[in-house]
């Protein structure tokens, strides 16, 4: 309850501009939680920010040039890159480890030159401008306009949260339990009849459904779209919030991306060194694999076990605790 009165106050204490990455925050979370499920089956992609893209390019092009209803456009765009998702599956899961995750590159690399080569429809280089947004709402007393950041931010926060909300369930639900199989003991979830491919595509669609959701919100929000934006600079920012947050519980990535923007924002733009956030950032990954292998999650844990060992030093050295 703390928490949603907190997320409902935030952008009434923030700057326009900060209530703008507020609202791309609100996103990443949804990029970075959809990126877990695809890991729980224990494969890690280069490509996920590309399918964002494709979920961001396909509602774009399907609200600016066929006229569809933008909150209708988001759906589809989300089902394309989803159904993309599906297409790649058939040769990228007959890699696995370090080869899944060179051709997973491979495959996002060839997604982008596309977007590049093609200047009709994608745009080309430049890519696509004018994106429409989301269409205000305005019913006598009540009159929404999504083009302030603050409105956005409820409704992106409202999409996002009933997003996580189904990719927690299932993580929690059988199917979910099988991709913890599937990570752990591939070869003995084979044995008792898992059919894992099968299994590890139906992640990666799922994934790439809601990373398809993010990107829809992005471009309608942003107004544009470019090759660049999705290009594996980007998945390495993905690949450090996963990290450095912790992927063993839901909500380590989730701490990962808020904690980072965090610092990016207000730390390094108030010292004016934002400019060197991929320095900092690697200089943090490597920091966190030293000495928080398990991630920001595991901080918590860690805190509270020292705690008890001196309460319990405490105790023996004093006596009966009273």
């Amino acid at each position: 309850m703390f928490l949603f009165a907190a997320l409902a106050v935030l952008p009434y204490l923030l700057s326009y501009s900060q209530q703008e990455i507020a609202v791309l925050l609100v996103i990443n979370v949804l990029l970075v939680c959809s990126y877990r499920l695809l890991t729980l089956t224990g494969e890690w992609s280069l490509g996920h920010v590309v399918i964002m893209g494709v979920g961001a390019y396909a509602s774009a092009l399907l609200a600016k040039r066929l006229g569809v209803p933008v909150p209708l456009s988001l759906l589809l765009g989300a089902c394309i890159a989803a159904a993309t998702a599906a297409v790649l599956s058939i040769p990228l899961f007959r890699m696995k480890g370090f080869y899944f995750l060179i051709g997973s590159f491979a495959a996002g690399e060839i997604i982008r030159l596309i977007w590049k080569r093609f200047t009709n429809p994608f745009g080309g280089p430049k890519g696509l401008k004018r994106i429409d947004p989301f269409p205000d709402i305005d019913i006598g007393f009540l009159s929404i306009d999504f083009y302030e950041p603050v409105n956005y931010y409820f409704l992106a926060l409202i999409i996002v949260s009933a997003s996580v909300f189904i990719l927690y369930r299932i993580e929690r639900s059988r199917i979910g339990l099988t991709f913890h199989a599937i990570h752990w003991q591939d070869r003995l979830a084979e044995s008792v009849g898992v059919d894992t491919f099968r299994y590890r595509t139906l992640a990666f669609v799922i994934a790439s459904f809601f990373a398809g959701i993010a990107g829809g919100l992005y471009a309608h929000y942003i107004g544009a779209v470019n090759p660049t934006r999705f290009s594996v600079d980007q998945m390495v920012y993905v690949l450090v919030w996963a990290i450095v947050g912790g992927t063993a519980t839901f909500y380590g990535p989730i701490l990962g991306v808020v904690v980072l923007t965090v610092i990016n924002e207000i730390v390094l733009r108030g010292l004016g060194v934002d400019t060197a956030r991929p320095l900092i950032y690697g200089a943090i990954l490597i920091l966190s694999v030293l000495y928080l292998p398990n991630g920001l999650e595991s901080l918590g844990p860690r805190l509270r076990a020292r705690w008890q060992r001196w309460r319990g030093g405490t105790v023996m050295a004093g006596g009966e605790a009273p």
